[in-house]
Protein backbone atom coordinates (compact mmCIF):
# COMPACT_ATOMS: atom_id res chain seq x y z
CA UNK A 1 0.00 0.00 0.00
CA UNK A 2 2.88 1.92 0.81
CA UNK A 3 4.63 1.36 -2.32
CA UNK A 4 1.48 2.05 -4.13
CA UNK A 5 1.09 6.02 -2.60
CA UNK A 6 4.20 6.77 -3.26
CA UNK A 7 3.35 5.84 -6.98
CA UNK A 8 -0.19 7.94 -6.73
CA UNK A 9 2.29 10.97 -5.61
CA UNK A 10 4.86 10.49 -7.80
CA UNK A 11 1.94 10.31 -10.64
CA UNK A 12 -0.31 13.49 -9.50
CA UNK A 13 3.07 15.66 -9.32
CA UNK A 14 3.73 14.56 -13.43
CA UNK A 15 3.07 18.01 -14.68
CA UNK A 16 3.59 20.67 -13.15
CA UNK A 17 3.16 23.92 -10.84
CA UNK A 18 1.91 27.04 -12.65
CA UNK A 19 2.38 30.26 -11.30
CA UNK A 20 -0.80 31.03 -9.45
CA UNK A 21 -1.65 34.53 -8.49
CA UNK A 22 -0.65 33.48 -4.46
CA UNK A 23 2.60 31.92 -4.94
CA UNK A 24 1.83 30.52 -1.51
CA UNK A 25 -1.68 29.47 -1.24
CA UNK A 26 -2.80 28.42 1.84
CA UNK A 27 -4.69 25.13 -0.03
CA UNK A 28 -3.07 23.93 -2.71
CA UNK A 29 -5.23 22.55 -5.69
CA UNK A 30 -4.14 19.72 -7.42
CA UNK A 31 -6.07 17.82 -10.43
CA UNK A 32 -6.52 14.44 -11.01
CA UNK A 33 -6.67 12.75 -14.54
CA UNK A 34 -10.63 12.52 -15.04
CA UNK A 35 -10.23 8.73 -16.24
CA UNK A 36 -13.42 7.35 -14.10
CA UNK A 37 -15.83 8.61 -12.01
CA UNK A 38 -15.00 11.26 -9.89
CA UNK A 39 -15.91 10.19 -6.48
CA UNK A 40 -13.79 7.05 -7.13
CA UNK A 41 -10.44 9.24 -8.10
CA UNK A 42 -11.18 11.35 -5.13
CA UNK A 43 -11.72 8.49 -2.69
CA UNK A 44 -8.73 6.29 -4.28
CA UNK A 45 -6.58 9.61 -3.78
CA UNK A 46 -7.23 10.22 0.06
CA UNK A 47 -4.08 8.77 0.40
CA UNK A 48 -2.34 10.75 -1.15
CA UNK A 49 -4.07 13.79 -0.11
CA UNK A 50 -2.99 12.81 3.34
CA UNK A 51 0.84 12.51 2.13
CA UNK A 52 0.58 16.05 0.26
CA UNK A 53 -0.73 17.58 3.22
CA UNK A 54 1.74 16.23 5.99
CA UNK A 55 4.56 16.89 3.51
CA UNK A 56 3.67 20.15 2.41
CA UNK A 57 2.23 21.49 5.35
CA UNK A 58 -0.76 22.69 3.44
CA UNK A 59 -4.40 21.57 2.98
CA UNK A 60 -4.62 19.66 -0.35
CA UNK A 61 -7.77 20.03 -2.58
CA UNK A 62 -8.60 17.22 -4.99
CA UNK A 63 -9.87 17.93 -8.26
CA UNK A 64 -11.64 16.11 -11.16
CA UNK A 65 -12.48 18.18 -13.53
CA UNK A 66 -15.03 16.90 -16.31
CA UNK A 67 -12.41 16.06 -19.19
CA UNK A 68 -9.12 16.36 -20.06
CA UNK A 69 -9.14 19.76 -22.01
CA UNK A 70 -11.29 21.64 -19.43
CA UNK A 71 -7.69 20.59 -17.15
CA UNK A 72 -6.10 22.12 -19.43
CA UNK A 73 -7.40 25.24 -19.61
CA UNK A 74 -7.70 25.26 -15.79
CA UNK A 75 -4.25 25.01 -15.56
CA UNK A 76 -3.67 27.76 -18.07
CA UNK A 77 -5.77 30.31 -16.44
CA UNK A 78 -4.07 29.77 -12.96
CA UNK A 79 -7.04 27.73 -11.61
CA UNK A 80 -4.58 24.56 -10.66
CA UNK A 81 -1.46 24.69 -8.59
CA UNK A 82 -0.30 21.20 -9.50
CA UNK A 83 -1.98 18.70 -11.75
CA UNK A 84 -1.26 14.86 -13.50
CA UNK A 85 -1.17 15.01 -17.10
CA UNK A 86 -0.99 12.07 -19.45
CA UNK A 87 1.71 12.08 -22.25
CA UNK A 88 -0.78 13.84 -24.60
CA UNK A 89 -2.66 16.06 -22.23
CA UNK A 90 1.11 17.04 -21.01
CA UNK A 91 2.04 17.81 -24.74
CA UNK A 92 -0.98 20.19 -25.43
CA UNK A 93 -0.93 21.77 -21.68
CA UNK A 94 2.61 22.78 -22.10
CA UNK A 95 2.10 24.46 -25.61
CA UNK A 96 -0.79 26.71 -23.50
CA UNK A 97 0.91 27.32 -20.41
CA UNK A 98 4.32 27.41 -18.89
CA UNK A 99 4.42 24.04 -17.02
CA UNK A 100 7.23 21.99 -16.22
CA UNK A 101 7.15 18.16 -15.27
CA UNK A 102 9.15 17.54 -12.23
CA UNK A 103 7.76 13.59 -11.48
CA UNK A 104 7.33 10.75 -13.72
CA UNK A 105 4.80 7.62 -12.27
CA UNK A 106 7.49 4.54 -12.06
CA UNK A 107 5.46 1.11 -11.44
CA UNK A 108 7.81 -2.19 -11.47
CA UNK A 109 10.81 0.42 -12.62
CA UNK A 110 9.62 1.29 -15.66
CA UNK A 111 7.89 4.74 -16.32
CA UNK A 112 5.96 3.27 -19.51
CA UNK A 113 2.13 1.87 -19.60
CA UNK A 114 0.37 -0.23 -22.32
CA UNK A 115 -2.56 0.56 -24.00
CA UNK A 116 -5.27 -2.73 -24.90
CA UNK A 117 -8.05 -2.41 -27.45
CA UNK A 118 -11.23 -4.33 -25.70
CA UNK A 119 -13.95 -5.96 -28.20
CA UNK A 120 -16.90 -8.28 -27.19
CA UNK A 121 -16.14 -12.20 -27.82
CA UNK A 122 -19.24 -12.11 -30.44
CA UNK A 123 -17.25 -9.88 -32.45
CA UNK A 124 -15.13 -11.93 -34.09
CA UNK A 125 -12.21 -9.36 -33.03
CA UNK A 126 -9.24 -11.55 -32.43
CA UNK A 127 -6.44 -9.09 -34.43
CA UNK A 128 -6.50 -5.40 -35.09
CA UNK A 129 -6.99 -6.63 -38.74
CA UNK A 130 -10.60 -8.20 -37.71
CA UNK A 131 -11.49 -4.71 -37.21
CA UNK A 132 -11.95 -3.58 -39.96
CA UNK A 133 -15.42 -3.08 -41.19
CA UNK A 134 -16.17 -2.60 -37.15
CA UNK A 135 -17.35 0.05 -35.22
CA UNK A 136 -14.53 1.50 -33.01
CA UNK A 137 -14.96 3.73 -30.06
CA UNK A 138 -12.28 5.75 -28.13
CA UNK A 139 -12.36 7.57 -24.97
CA UNK A 140 -11.05 11.14 -24.32
CA UNK A 141 -9.39 12.86 -27.31
CA UNK A 142 -6.63 14.00 -25.31
CA UNK A 143 -6.09 10.38 -23.76
CA UNK A 144 -2.88 9.12 -25.08
CA UNK A 145 -3.70 5.46 -23.61
CA UNK A 146 -7.67 5.51 -24.81
CA UNK A 147 -7.41 7.40 -28.17
CA UNK A 148 -4.38 8.46 -29.55
CA UNK A 149 -2.56 5.03 -28.93
CA UNK A 150 -5.23 3.37 -30.28
CA UNK A 151 -5.68 5.24 -33.26
CA UNK A 152 -2.23 5.04 -34.16
CA UNK A 153 -1.72 1.68 -33.92
CA UNK A 154 -4.80 1.04 -36.46
CA UNK A 155 -3.11 3.41 -38.77
CA UNK A 156 0.37 1.58 -38.37
CA UNK A 157 -1.51 -1.84 -39.61
CA UNK A 158 -2.64 0.17 -42.74
CA UNK A 159 -6.56 0.85 -40.88
CA UNK A 160 -8.04 4.06 -41.80
CA UNK A 161 -10.97 5.61 -39.66
CA UNK A 162 -13.76 6.43 -42.11
CA UNK A 163 -12.50 4.07 -45.03
CA UNK A 164 -11.82 0.65 -42.96
CA UNK A 165 -13.45 1.26 -39.85
CA UNK A 166 -16.21 3.78 -38.13
CA UNK A 167 -15.34 5.79 -35.29
CA UNK A 168 -18.15 5.50 -32.90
Amino acid sequence: MKKLLTFIAALAFAAAAQAAPDPDPETLKVALLPDENASTIIKNNQGLKTYLETQLGKKIELIVTTDYSSMIEAMRHGRLDLAYFGPLSYVLARQKSEIEPFAALKVKGSTTYQSVVIANVSSGVKTIGDIRGKNMAYGDKVSTSSHLIPKSVLAEQGLNVGTDYKEH
